[in-house]
């Protein structure tokens, strides 16, 4: 149970892989960890359909299924979770606050887990197809589209990382960018243009996502930025690769972060802050992956708990 006047050993801020790994070691050893759930209890995994390169699982599993036998794996341990989204948080004195709506919850230590979103191209029916041709992470997804035509959405060096990765699978990959120039490295650009596979549209937005009777993707509408000219381009895939958006506003001015908005640690999930660790997409601008991401909530827990040893 939870109590205004309680001090928890430990508050995990998110429920994706990394939080919920936290919450597991946390909760084993015994810190009773207090978990709040945000605005997408499970993280982004929730939207995946199939995972396959997560591992024990050969046959793959459901996203959703994923996060939710890992919750239910803290919960046997002890966890106690709260639903709620987080509206404050207070790292200027300690015990650290966290204030959900009404209520506010306090802790010697943080794990902030929270995440980071991918930035979408906001067209109408993109969420509904996710899962369905529309991908944001070209290393979960590229091997469901072997010798089929793909898209690629930017210009900057996860785009080009992306389509470059995507050939091993596709026979065609198209990327379509809003400039006349990729913004990525050098060594990536050189890379991706000598690509026989790779091939490029300029100037140029998507404008529709186009679909099939069984909402699949079967292509998109191109507008040329230039001149409004509309083109349709058939493909079977979408990979979205604009970048992702960490979730640290509530931590802003009080942790530091790099220009991106990403929390700095060192020493594995060490913040600028003591008894504050950050593990997940929320540090994590390069992997994104899920097994990543429980690899550094599991490193954040035993460093919290050696943390609180020395503490005494």
């Amino acid at each position: 149970m939870t109590s205004p006047t309680k001090i928890h050993h430990t508050i995990i801020i998110g429920s994706g892989p990394a939080g919920l790994t936290a919450a597991i070691y946390t909760a084993r050893a015994s810190l009773a960890p207090l978990l709040i759930h945000g605005n997408q209890p499970g993280g982004q995994l929730t939207t995946t359909s199939e995972v396959e390169n997560f591992p024990g699982f050969p046959e793959g599993i459901d996203g959703g299924l994923l996060m939710q036998q890992m919750e239910a794996q803290a919960t046997r341990f002890g966890t106690t979770f709260v639903q709620g989204e987080v509206t404050e948080v207070d790292l200027n004195s300690v015990p650290y606050a966290v204030k959900l709506d009404e209520e506010t919850y306090r802790a010697r230590t943080i794990i902030i887990a929270s995440g980071a979103k991918a930035k979408t191209l906001g067209l109408p029916n993109e969420k509904d197809l996710y899962g369905r041709g529309v991908s944001v992470c070209a290393t979960c997804d590229g091997f469901f589209y072997r010798d089929r035509e793909i898209v690629v959405v930017g210009g900057g060096d996860t785009a080009v990382e992306e389509a470059t990765f995507l050939t091993r699978f596709a026979n065609k990959v198209t990327i379509i960018h809003r400039r006349d120039t990729l913004r990525a490295a050098p060594p990536l650009q050189e890379r991706a243009k000598s690509n026989p596979k790779i091939h490029f549209i300029w100037d140029s937005a998507v404008s529709e996502i186009l679909e099939t009777d069984k909402r699949e993707v079967r292509g998109v509408k191109v507008t040329n930025l230039k001149n409004d000219a509309v083109s349709e381009i058939p493909c079977d895939g979408v990979f979205v690769a604009i970048g992702h958006l960490p979730n640290t506003r509530l931590f802003s001015g009080q942790i530091d972060m790099d220009e991106s908005g990403y929390i700095l640690t060192r020493n594995a999930t060490e913040t600028s802050l003591p008894g504050v660790f950050a593990a997940g997409d929320v540090q994590d601008s390069v992997f994104r992956q899920a097994i990543t991401a429980a690899g550094s909530g599991c490193m954040a827990a035993l460093q919290v708990e050696r943390y609180l040893e020395e503490l005494g």
